[in-house]
């Protein structure tokens, strides 16, 4: 299925067999057999050369896709009919125009999660964004009923079981999920689909031009227990798809800057600048994302050394984290000074500049870039701005099953609180 046939490292990946650190474990592979290589079973090319990686952001979607090769890791997690007749994209909801209102629901966000907290506690940081960003979201594409009091708890609750990231920050657990058939998955779906559901029904006869009014208006021309049904269901894709790495890198920013006072301080002062480049750079040396192409037609692509056939089946890949930091000196160590807006500053030092990236690049980047940005910058400066914080762990390390996404916390991350 390619030729000539490339070194065959002699590693499962985490989803056909037992691979207790996947990046470590490719990161081997990579010292063993070079910058072009595929897994045991050559059903993965992976791509790590500056030539290689070129070509993989070149690739064209109608010829090798990351849509297919994205919906086939989520099928792992996800019920197989979330996908069926989506009316609503995710990355239809994040245009120019857009941004304003996801800011708006992330300042109301801010303040109820303020109430919520009240004025001292702990808290732990992972936990504390990723109840955020389900507020931030719900509330942008599902209405603020939807993002606060008993709904809101519901909605969290199942959501987080239905969690389809967990494809690949969890891989060594989908061997379970298999097994039982997404029992518990599908009990979570339809929970939120019945929450969401009565979102709907509240809708009617008060629609509005907002992100919620513009997903149930594609269903207008459906049966009312369809409509309702099916615009819940596209709430639920789109919530999953867009704030699975969301609460992770305003997660790292946090721990970032707190583990660097004086730089907290400057950001608590009002250096946006600073606090977006805190952002990029936490995004950045955090990930865990293995970048995948399916192939669907046969290509030809040249690694820079080596010229290779590719026939159908066959899945293209690129390991972040194995790039992102070694690629140019000094990029192994946090350090917001390497961004100059959202680019490098010092992008001549890459022998491709495809080799580092936080958001994506070529036809695929991010859609929701701008808005993450916006909304870990306002979020980390309100957080700063309110409270006096104190870390209760001096390293927060990375989960190490993980490969894909902006990686989650191996650990709790207390942190006490106390209003200013």
């Amino acid at each position: 299925m390619i030729t000539p046939a490339p070194p065959a490292a002699d590693l499962p990946l985490p989803w056909d067999g037992a691979v207790a650190d996947p990046v470590a474990a490719l990161a081997a592979a990579r010292a063993d057999h070079g910058d072009t290589f595929t897994d045991v079973s050559r059903r993965y090319l992976f791509l790590f050369s500056p030539q290689g990686v070129r070509a993989f952001y070149a690739l064209a979607e109608d010829v090798a896709s990351k849509g297919v090769a994205d919906v086939r890791m989520l099928l792992r997690k996800v019920p197989d009919e979330l996908f069926a007749g989506r009316r609503t994209l995710p990355h239809e909801l994040f245009g120019r125009d857009d941004v304003g209102t996801y800011l708006a629901n992330l300042d109301w966000a801010l303040e109820v999660t303020a109430r919520e907290l009240g004025p001292a506690g702990r808290l732990d940081v992972f936990d504390h964004t990723r109840r955020l960003g389900h507020r931030i979201g719900l509330a942008s594409w599902a209405g603020r009923g939807s993002a606060d009091g008993p709904r809101f708890e519901r909605l969290v609750t199942a959501l987080d079981a239905l969690d389809a990231s967990e494809a690949f920050v969890h891989p060594d657990l989908m061997g379970e999920v298999a097994r039982s058939d997404k029992a518990r998955e599908r009990d979570a779906l339809a929970v939120a689909t019945e929450e969401l559901a009565r979102t709907v029904d509240e809708l009617d006869g008060a629609r509005g031009d907002d992100l919620f009014d513009r997903i149930v208006a594609r269903w207008d021309d459906a049966p009312a227990d369809e409509r309702r049904v099916n615009a819940a269901l596209d709430v639920v894709l789109v919530h999953l798809a867009s704030m699975s790495n969301l609460f992770a890198g305003l997660g790292w920013t946090i721990v970032d800057l707190l583990a660097r006072p004086d730089m907290a301080e400057q950001v608590r002062g009002g250096d946006r600048a600073l606090a977006e480049a805190c952002a990029l750079e936490s995004i950045r040396v955090h990930q865990r994302s293995i970048m995948l192409r399916q192939v669907l037609r046969p290509i030809e692509l040249d690694d820079g050394t080596q010229r290779y056939a590719v026939e159908p089946g066959v899945t293209i890949a690129t390991l972040l984290p194995l790039t992102n930091l070694s690629a140019a000196p000094g990029l192994d160590r946090w350090d917001p000074s390497h961004w100059n807006g959202r680019r490098l500053r010092d992008p001549s030092d890459l022998a491709a500049v495809e080799l580092v990236t936080a958001f994506g690049h070529g036809r695929h980047p991010c859609p929701a870039q701008p808005f993450s940005l916006a909304a870990i910058t306002r979020a980390v400066t309100d957080l700063l701005e309110r409270y006096e914080l104190v870390a209760e762990l001096t390293e927060v390390r990375e989960l190490p099953s993980q490969i894909g996404g902006v990686a989650r916390a191996a650990d709790p991350c207390p942190v006490r609180y106390t209003a200013r």
